[in-house]
């Protein structure tokens, strides 16, 4: 996820100005006039000598294998797209997110990835495009013309080169919370401040509350979701570039403090005891059974928690608090953009013609509306459903004062191998802060 600094602070003006304000530019610019846009923007019409042409096979490898609601909106888009283009099949291979990024990297080490398959955008592209693994989709861009801005699109371009566009905004580190478990012990809102969180979660211990909820079985949660926000609030948002750029370091003692409130949380007994054995599916059900008060979280899971549960509304959303002397801006929240749809280098003819339509078909205005339909934030110039969520204006609300990085979109890979299985030694209290910065900078070094 390449979040340049002015992605940062500006990412989310597109999406605010699209759901907020529904400007005319923005609905009168969202592709229905643009070249090759009708057909993006409806999908729905087959060319007429469909019967003459050879049928074409694409294979497509995606980790939308979670039961999250934009998942299944992804999928269908890929049958209806099949429905409306008989000449055209489409071979699926579902890979679950914590294996996914492993099996991309190997796939394209060995030149052997699918026609079509999920990309990260940053540093996880790199290596694909310095592979030349990567095929450009500068010459189909038009497309999008007004509907996606630059500042949408930037994640996904490297060296000045398009190599795919997203489908959503995500906000990783959302804090979920139960309003009426806070109530039992006296709080009418989430605390703005770190010290009043540890007077809330000691308040919930001894009420016999689970404070926290936390499914880390697949390491990554902890890592992307809790860190990103906490490490922001200690550093600054520019705390992981200067990292990269040998400019600071994991040991410098914001990030140590940071690293901090983990062992801090592990030593409350804050987390529920399970929480490395359990998923990011189960912790959702186990925090909307009342078993926890609170949660961090992608946007994404709003729907879910709020949108399609009959209790929604006992449900609040903030965001991760001050702490004191900290360089981060609390009002931030740690943004990236999600699923973009990379093509093989090696397709040619019939069959990149194929995948070109089926990106013009699958990222088109009908996509975007759906998912604002659901409260799913995305980065596109498209107007507000009269169905959308009642819920997604208060997000936006939330989110939209400024973005900082996800901590996986910018740190080297191996450092997050690294910090993964750091901090689950830290909620085991195997490992301390210091220990796990100290790995942590050892494998930034290595790595440079």
């Amino acid at each position: 996820m390449r979040l340049a600094k002015r992605w940062l602070k500006t990412t989310l003006i597109a999406s605010v100005a699209s759901v907020l304000a529904l400007t005319a530019a923005g609905c009168g610019s969202s592709g229905t006039t643009d070249k090759g846009a009708t057909g993006s923007t409806s999908g729905t019409t087959a060319p007429a000598n469909n019967a003459k042409k050879e049928p074409v096979t694409l294979s497509i490898m995606y980790n939308w294998s979670s039961p999250n609601v934009d998942n299944g909106i992804y999928k269908d888009r890929i049958k209806k797209f099949m429905a409306d283009n008989p000449d055209i099949k489409i071979e699926e291979e579902s890979v679950p997110s914590e294996q996914y990024r492993t099996k991309l990297r190997t796939l394209a080490a060995g030149k052997k990835l699918p026609d079509m398959f999920i990309l990260f955008p940053g540093v996880d592209m790199d290596p694909l495009v310095s592979g030349g693994v990567l095929m450009p989709i500068d010459d189909i861009m038009d497309t999008w013309k007004g509907m996606l801005p630059e500042d949408a699109i930037a994640g996904f371009k490297v060296n000045g080169k398009q190599y795919a566009i997203p489908t959503k905004q995500t906000f990783v580190d959302i804090v979920y919370y139960n309003k009426e478990l806070l109530a039992k012990v006296g709080y009418t809102e989430f605390p703005k401040t770190y010290a009043d969180l540890l007077e809330l979660i000691k308040k919930l211990k001894a009420a016999g509350i689970t404070p926290l909820a936390l499914g880390n079985k697949d390491r990554w949660p902890l890592q992307s979701s809790w860190m990103s926000a906490i490490a922001d609030r200690f550093t600054g948002s520019d705390f992981l570039y200067k990292v990269n750029k040998g400019e600071a370091k994991y040991t410098d003692p914001e990030f140590v403090k940071a690293l901090g409130v983990i062992e801090e949380f592990a030593k409350l007994d804050a987390f529920n005891p399970d929480m490395n054995t359990m998923d990011v599916v189960q912790v959702q059900d186990y925090f909307m059974q009342g078993k926890a008060a609170i949660h961090i979280t992608s946007s994404t899971i709003d729907a879910k928690f709020r949108h399609e549960n009959p209790k929604g509304d006992n449900i609040g959303i903030a965001l991760f608090p001050a702490v004191e002397g900290g360089k981060g801006d609390p009002k931030k929240s740690a943004s990236a953009v999600q699923y973009g749809i990379g093509l093989n280098s090696q397709l040619e003819g019939a069959k990149k013609e194929a995948a070109q339509k089926f990106l013009k078909y699958f990222y088109s205005k009908e996509l975007y509306q759906t998912l604002l339909s659901k409260g799913i934030v995305v980065p596109a110039r498209v107007e507000m459903p009269a169905d959308a969520n009642k819920y997604l204006r208060e997000m936006i609300e939330l989110t939209n004062k400024g973005t900082s990085p996800v901590f996986d979109a910018v740190a080297l890979i191996p450092v997050k191998d690294v910090i993964e299985n750091g901090l689950q030694a830290i909620t085991t209290k195997q490992k301390t802060a210091e220990q796990v910065a100290k790995e942590m900078q050892a494998a930034q070094e290595k790595a440079k």
